[in-house]
């Protein structure tokens, strides 16, 4: 670990020493089921942003997976990519003069936010009727319909980001259960096959 975080996190020692360590954010987010990022933004594609009070009751609902706060870096924030793997995004009102905050100051207020909101959190999960799908998993659904949309001409190259985000923000803010996620996948793999192969043809009964 960074001595100088360890220095700086003060009471947080321990909490810091103990911290796992990914080598990027979609390994981090692999398991989780709600994403909340921070953006500076005042208009951010592929989603609208929202003060820290309104996310943090989201991302506070019972789920069956872990939700995961995502902040960027202290001298650029998060980058388009990762912002998109967010199913929703906080931006906190500020002065037209300041267009951010510092990192720590602005972690300070959406945490501030995140203690409010879980006082007033339901405390018992209700019901589920289905198994949600991790963050990870839909980025690797949204990686092969990305190549199939290319391999159909569907998208084109010089678009293909710009559209993709569209459909991952859709996507992500749905938050498909295992079952849908299958069936989609599903429906990617037999376009695939039809792209490659031409359609099945069903034999018709002789007249």
């Amino acid at each position: 670990h960074d001595p100088q975080a360890l220095s700086m996190a003060v009471h947080a020692q321990d909490t810091l020493r103990n911290a796992p360590i990914f080598p990027h954010l979609d390994a981090a987010l692999q398991d989780c089921g709600r994403v909340a990022a921070c953006s500076a933004r005042i208009a951010a594609e592929p989603l609208p942003t929202a003060p820290p009070e309104q996310v943090m009751p989201w991302l506070l609902q019972p789920h069956p997976l872990p939700a995961a706060l995502v902040c960027g870096r202290e001298d650029h924030g998060l980058h388009n990519a990762e912002l998109r793997r967010a199913g929703r995004l906080i931006r906190i009102p500020t002065a037209p003069a300041y267009s951010s905050m510092n990192l720590s100051h602005a972690m300070a207020v959406v945490l501030a936010a995140h203690r409010t909101a879980s006082s007033t959190a339901a405390t018992v999960a209700p019901p589920q009727t289905s198994s949600p799908c991790g963050a990870g998993q839909l980025t690797d659904l949204l990686e092969d319909a990305g190549a199939l949309l290319l391999e159909t001409g569907f998208l084109w190259p010089h678009t293909a980001v710009a559209r993709m985000a569209k459909l991952e923000g859709i996507l992500r803010r749905a938050e498909p259960s295992l079952a849908e996620l299958a069936l989609l996948r599903g429906m990617v793999r037999q376009l695939r096959w039809a792209v490659r192969h031409g359609p099945k043809t069903t034999p018709q009964p002789d007249s």
